[in-house]
């Protein structure tokens, strides 16, 4: 099944906002309807698709046959950009400016070099799409005129399994779910799960660093990987031959978080788990985001760490979007903060962290809520995005945006991040509702993770997102923090991936690619400025 074309996941898993929170966003926010509907699928105004007829017949060539290029108008339309809010509004409005000219769907690894030669001939950028998931502008080239999109979905098998060094071998255009089917079979577990995790792919968890609501337990995707294989117009990179090395600088910390700019990853080993035996989540109430910072740092830094920990602020807590399902519900929401604790393994490991990690929580300050908050949130842990999309509906402005710093940098980027979001809206006369939580915690540091509601004023919604983003974005890197802790950099925060790199930094990223690719092909734009 495809994605909503003009919104997120499943279309019919989409639900109006009931009356109550319309009612509040009006009153609150001053949201007002939208003007006009959305646009149909069918209504939307799609150029021919301007590919050279050398190049269509090379890439047929190259693809085993004419039905893997498809120039039909809905394959098209579906591989239009990611699924950020501004992708969102715009393609609602039918704008499809960045359509790709075809769609390619390669079958495995020698299709993919083969399709990356001809398009470094043709001189014909390609961007790769997996799931179509990006958030920050990682699916639409900045090269204006012809281009192509590479999609996986073809090369989604299991290609082997080691249970005795437990690792699997897959390939890029396994959804997660699929990915995770298949190793259940074997008795196994990857234990990524993140907000995307019903649509996107293992190619594009590598690609962008994805790091999974489970990261405290499991890890990030990028310390998964093991190994991986490229495919690059100038042949094919191998990364990887052991589980650590002291064989110079690791490449493979090269090819993740290329985002498709150095290549297209056509196979990834990577570390699996035994199925868990047991899983619980449960809820606990601290008075203020400070204290539940701090208890999260300890069980960070001193353990037991749980597989999952996160905290919701004062805000998110409020607002009910620590349990995305619960929100219009009317359950009260208790004032303080909310944080999850979860905790998924055997059954005398699972006892035993929740046991010690209770009382870590409960001596630095926390009230126990129980199992009932903690299994809400795990059954709607996928669901905010659905949410955005009824929000988008209802006339609203919702985007989210993350963060990652050290433990003592924590509150003044907190506190950054939110005064730069509110002060540009709120002159710009949409006075926000900003929220916040942490949802990936480390020895040294923990992610930020923004939710911000507001109406999307006269004139051009994309335009009065993009000033809060950029001021945002300011914020941040002036308070020390990384310009994205896991939806990865794209175009939408490029500029501030490349200030973050530093002048040498950056130049030395772009000797990388003129050797992988002196076409300049492989999405550009995306993490690199265009040459």
């Amino acid at each position: 099944m495809d994605m909503l074309w003009s919104g997120w996941g499943d279309p019919a898993r989409a639900t109006p906002l009931p009356d109550t929170v319309i009612g509040l966003l009006r009153d609150l926010l001053g949201v007002e309807p939208c003007a006009a509907e959305p646009v149909a699928l069918g209504e939307v105004a799609v150029p021919e698709p301007r590919l050279a007829s050398a190049a269509h017949r090379a890439l047929v060539e190259a693809l085993g046959g004419e039905d893997q290029v498809r120039t039909d108008p809905e394959t098209r339309i579906r591989h239009t950009r990611g699924k950020s809010t501004p992708d969102l509004l715009r393609i609602r409005h039918g704008d499809v400016t960045d359509i790709p000219a075809a769609v390619l769907f390669p079958a495995d690894h020698d299709e993919v070099l083969a399709v990356l030669r001809v398009c470094a001939e043709q001189c014909l950028p390609v961007v790769p799409f997996g799931g179509g998931t990006s958030v920050v502008g990682g699916l639409a080239p900045v090269r204006q005129g012809t281009f192509v999109a590479l999609d996986l979905r073809r090369m989604d098998a299991l290609l082997a399994l080691d249970p005795v060094s437990r690792t699997a071998t897959l390939q890029p255009g396994l959804r997660a779910p699929q990915a995770e089917a298949l190793l259940a079979g074997h008795g196994f577990t990857l234990g990524h799960f993140p907000q995307s995790y019903e649509w996107a792919t293992l190619g594009g968890f590598a690609a962008t660093r994805s790091s999974g609501q489970a990261s405290a337990g499991y890890g990030r995707f990028d310390e998964m990987v093991l190994s991986l294989t490229l495919a690059t117009p100038e042949g094919t990179l191998d990364t990887g031959r052991a589980p650590r090395s002291a064989a110079g600088p690791d490449l493979r910390q090269l090819v993740l978080g290329s985002e498709g700019a150095f290549g297209v990853i056509t196979s990834v080993t990577v570390r699996i788990r035994p199925l868990p035996q047991a899983r619980l989540y449960e809820g606990w109430r601290f008075d203020s985001f400070e204290e539940g910072t701090a208890a999260l740092r300890r069980l960070a830094q001193d353990g037991p760490r749980p597989t999952v920990l996160r905290l919701s602020d004062e805000t998110e807590t409020l607002v009910g979007l620590a349990q995305p399902d619960a929100i219009g519900s009317g359950t009260p929401q208790s004032a303080g903060c909310t944080a999850v604790a979860g905790y998924e393994g055997t059954e005398e490991d699972t006892a035993y962290r929740r046991e010690k990690a209770a009382a870590v929580l409960r001596a630095c300050g926390g009230t126990p809520l129980g199992e009932e908050p903690g299994r809400r949130w795990a059954h709607g842990r996928y669901s905010a995005p659905y949410l955005r999309d009824s929000l988008l509906d209802a006339g609203a402005l919702a985007e989210t945006l993350e963060t990652a710093t050290f433990w003592s940098r924590i509150p003044g980027l907190y506190t950054a991040v939110r005064g730069a979001l509110t002060t540009t809206l709120t002159e710009a006369g949409t006075p926000p509702l900003v929220m916040c939580h942490i949802s990936h915690v480390y020895e040294n540091g923990a992610s930020l993770y923004f939710t911000v509601v507001s109406a999307q004023g006269d004139g051009d919604p994309v335009a009065h997102w993009t000033r809060a983003k950029h001021a945002a974005n300011e914020a941040i890197l002036a308070a020390g923090g990384t310009i994205s802790h896991h939806h990865g950099v794209g175009t939408d925060h490029r500029d501030w991936y490349v200030r973050e790199a530093g002048p040498l930094g950056a130049d030395a990223l772009r000797a990388v690619k003129r050797r992988l690719d002196p076409a300049g092909v492989l999405n550009p734009g995306v993490l690199l400025p265009a040459d």
